[in-house]
């Protein structure tokens, strides 16, 4: 076994190049027209359904997705460029997010014909938004000890249980849910987990927000009453849920989101000591190169996924670095603007932000204890 944590760097092709320099393009002239205003965070944050259609009229989401099923029959490398640029400027991306990362992959990958006809041109057209149902109350990043049941029911299934720190669950049409489809094993603790395709305003279901200290609702709890999902509705095999879930978190894991969520309070930061409004400091230099190095690591996990490479141990080892170099440079610009320099409002307003999610960047998408362990894993040492 290779003892490589991540797969070698690849070149950007022109090609790619080119693909970035039009996106980038495209985000500069909505910055100048005033249909957004760059923000920190904003994946998780920032929902705008009319950018998202925009982007899906521009041949923007579903680029994995094949033609046949409404998307773009393009590759993993290509979406990554695009959706690195709309994370570097700031862009309101979280009401395609997580279907575009993960669902529609997985749906490709576990999905049957008929669920793939239904959801795949929607994500694509940027028209169905999808959350994930996995973390509950006292079961986090341990997903074995879900306790959401999935009761068999005559032609389908019953779910009751509550899934908590769902992103986007008010605004969502479906989510992923992970549960518990037969009796726990403690000796198999990941055997009889299945994975249901549940809509969001079915009968049962209630979504309850979390409001956060700085008073805005992304996250959700979402309480499930016996709510009943046919069977056209399972997602893959019942009892293979653990394997689902685990093959479907490094596209969670692996992209740029995890480097970048707090780029734009660097780049503002930059821009200030360019204009004289913060002191020149080399520590900037030290962030600007490990943004550069995740980027790289970020890239060459989209490498092995575009050519159908494990990816798991790889994308740990991007999350867990990534994660930590986001909230390290919220605590740089901090301690910077600290010194008594005056700093104007869109500075100040991209710190307050990124300071108050900085808690969740390690906790989110598994927490980098949990994390190190999956490293561990794969390095075969435990």
């Amino acid at each position: 076994m290779s003892a490589r944590l991540v797969p070698p760097v690849a070149r950007e092709l022109p090609a790619l190049t080119e693909l970035r320099l039009e996106v980038r393009a495209f985000l500069a002239e909505q910055v100048a027209v005033g249909a957004f205003v760059p923000h920190v965070d904003t994946w998780l944050t920032r929902w705008d359904r009319d950018f998202t259609r925009e982007l899906g009229r521009r041949g923007w989401l579903g680029m994995v997705i094949p033609t046949g099923y409404g998307g773009q029959g393009r590759t993993y490398l290509e979406r990554f460029v695009v959706t690195e640029e709309l994370l570097v400027v700031g862009a309101p991306v979280a009401a395609h997010w997580i279907a575009e990362r993960q669902i529609g992959p997985s749906l490709l990958r576990y999905g049957t014909e008929e669920q793939k006809q239904a959801f795949l041109p929607g994500i694509s057209r940027g028209e169905i938004v999808f959350g994930i149902g996995m973390s509950e109350p006292d079961s986090g990043s341990d997903l074995a000890s879900v306790r959401t049941r999935a009761e068999r029911v005559e032609g389908g299934w019953r779910l009751t249980g509550t899934k908590v720190w769902t992103s986007g669950a008010h605004e969502a049409d479906a989510f992923f849910a992970l549960a518990r489809s037969a009796p726990l094993d403690p000796a198999h603790r990941h055997d009889g987990l299945s994975q249901f395709i549940v809509d969001l305003r079915a009968p049962g279901v209630t979504i309850r927000p979390i409001i956060s200290m700085g008073g805005e609702h992304h996250f959700n709890e979402v309480h499930l009453d016996g709510v009943l999902i046919p069977d056209e509705r399972v997602l893959g095999e019942v009892g293979q849920g653990w394997a689902q879930v685990t093959s479907e978190l490094a596209y969670e894991r692996s992209g740029p989101e995890r480097v970048l969520s707090t780029f734009q309070l660097l780049a503002a930061a930059a821009q200030a000591m360019d204009d004289g409004r913060l002191p020149t400091d080399p520590g900037l230099g030290r962030h600007v190169a490990r943004v550069a190095a995740l980027h790289h690591m970020s890239f060459a996990v989209s490498t092995a996924l575009e050519q159908h490479e494990e990816a798991d141990t790889a994308a740990a080892v991007v999350k867990v670095l990534g994660t930590t170099g986001e909230g390290d440079i919220a605590d740089y610009v901090d301690t910077l603007t600290a010194s008594g320099w005056a700093i104007d409002d869109e500075l100040d307003t991209l710190l307050h932000a990124a300071i108050l999610q900085r808690p969740g960047f390690t906790l989110r998408g598994g927490t980098n204890e949990i994390l190190r362990g999956v490293i561990a894993r794969g390095l075969g040492m435990r």
